[in-house]
């Protein structure tokens, strides 16, 4: 299934080109009070949320997909955790080129050495709200990567048993500040992880290491390669991430980006595809500039 959150925070089932408005499906949830969990409650709870959205979906409201705006299918993750050049050819890419390392020696090290990163969660955004350039004197560039969703808590996995902690897949903006700072203050600004267009249920996918993915800036494409190319594949990542810290529900890993990596500047329009997941279009705009809620500014739609 795909499940959306869409305008004043709704809840959607996508079908085709069309979005089921299940925002009932949300009462299952259970109330609580201060002090919250630490987890995302519709995460927690996503098998029964989507029950209840099954039973809904027939005589729910059909909304034209092209004309909602897209949320993060997320709303409340406790982290996001981030692969450094998780991609050889990425690695190769910013050892050779000084306006990506910065003469930063942490930049150019690979993966197994410098482990994963934290972004900050105040970062994430749907298709539907863009971007915005916060230092517009410095370089910003794309790096569209597989994200998933922890489904269950994680801690000390195993291999094996790795895929069994994913509630779902979606597309990934790691948007990126170039400069010799480190990489999680560079990559937290406001709007600088774009989560979407929407979450695909982890039945969907049988194999996260097998898909195609790309991104184009104003029609011309800049990245494209499948995850089958990742060092740390999505399994080693949760291996790895959970021997440090506890996943919990609604937590949203960023898988790395391929080679290609690019500037963005305001005015782009961004459109990032992964196979199996769908595709997303993401307006790029200057940070004092508000968000557009028209719908020519969300996602693509059609599935892949």
């Amino acid at each position: 299934m795909r499940l959306c959150r869409f305008g004043d925070n709704r809840l959607g089932l996508v079908e085709d080109a069309v979005v089921r408005d299940v925002t009932g499906a949300l009462d299952v949830l259970p109330g609580y009070r201060y002090p919250l969990p630490t987890s995302d409650q519709l995460v927690t709870h996503l098998d029964a949320v989507l029950r209840r959205a099954r039973e809904l979906a027939p005589d729910a409201p059909a909304l034209p997909l092209d004309q909602v705006t897209l949320l993060s299918p997320v709303a409340n993750p406790g982290k996001i955790v981030a692969a450094p050049v998780n991609y050889q050819k990425h690695l190769e890419e910013v050892r050779g080129d000084s306006r990506l390392h910065h003469n930063n020696p942490s930049h150019t090290a690979a993966i197994h050495t410098m482990g994963v990163f934290l972004k900050a969660t105040s970062s994430l955004v749907g298709p539907g709200q863009g971007i915005a350039v916060c230092k517009p004197d410095r370089r910003t560039d794309h790096e569209v990567e597989l994200a998933f969703v922890i489904g269950k808590t994680a801690r000390h996995v195993r291999r094996e048993d790795a895929l069994d902690h994913i509630a779902g897949y979606a597309i990934g903006l790691d948007i990126t500040i170039r400069g010799p700072e480190d990489r999680s203050l560079r990559k937290s600004p406001d709007t600088y992880t774009v989560l979407g267009p929407w979450l695909v249920t982890a039945d969907e996918i049988a194999d996260p290491d097998v898909l195609d993915l790309e991104i184009t800036v104003n029609g011309e494409q800049r990245q494209k390669s499948n995850t089958r190319y990742l060092i740390k594949d999505v399994r080693e990542l949760i291996v790895f991430a959970s021997s440090f810290y506890t996943l919990h529900p609604g937590d949203v890993v960023l898988t790395g980006t391929p080679e290609g990596v690019s500037p963005i500047v305001p005015g782009d329009e961004v459109v990032a595809t992964i196979q199996s997941v769908g595709s997303m279009r993401v307006s790029v705009r200057a940070a004092e500039e508000p968000a557009v809620d028209a719908s020519a500014q969300n996602a693509v739609g059609e599935p892949v």
